[in-house]
């Protein structure tokens, strides 16, 4: 898929755990989740400008998915904890890093999966290949069509979050 695409898939991933984190009283938590989800869904596309490492290689993958909520649990465990955070509150802002990380990747995992292309999800363990094959990355209407869905997703959500 491309940028519109992966965006789309990522708003609708992210869509219910916006709505846990706003009727849970934390729409801070909720803008920063979409946010980063937003800004780092081409994140394994990079593996583009990377040489000796395959497209849809190493950074289309369960483990990169894992390694990126790592990433991410750590630096808001590390931040949370240095800036005077109780011990429980920088596990549980870490938890949520490692969460937004992880499924920041797996919301494009989920987007290549739809393509011909298709990704290879459990390398190293297993090179299978996961395809849908439902359309091609470059379909204008795929794309247009997954972000509008994404963005009623996330408007239906942020209705009923305030709603109910």
């Amino acid at each position: 898929m491309y940028r519109l695409g992966h965006w789309g898939v990522s708003l609708l991933v992210f869509a219910p755990l916006g709505f846990a984190l706003v009727r849970t009283g934390h729409p801070e938590l909720a803008f920063v989740a979409g946010a980063v989800m937003c800004w780092l869904a081409m994140l394994p596309d990079y593996d583009m400008q990377i040489p000796g490492i395959s497209h849809r290689g190493p950074t289309h993958t369960l483990l990169f998915a894992f390694l990126v909520g790592g990433v991410g649990g750590g630096s808001a465990f590390f931040v949370a904890n240095n800036v005077g955070q109780p011990e429980a509150t920088a596990t549980t802002l870490g938890a949520f890093g490692f969460v937004v990380g992880t499924l920041t990747i797996v919301a494009h995992l989920l987007a290549d999966a739809l393509t011909p292309a298709g990704i290879r999800p459990l390398w190293p363990i297993s090179s299978r290949k996961i395809t849908l094959s439902l359309w091609t990355a470059d379909n204008s209407i795929a794309n247009y069509g997954l972000f509008a869905v994404g963005v009623f997703a996330v408007a239906a959500t942020a209705y009923l979050s305030v709603a109910l």
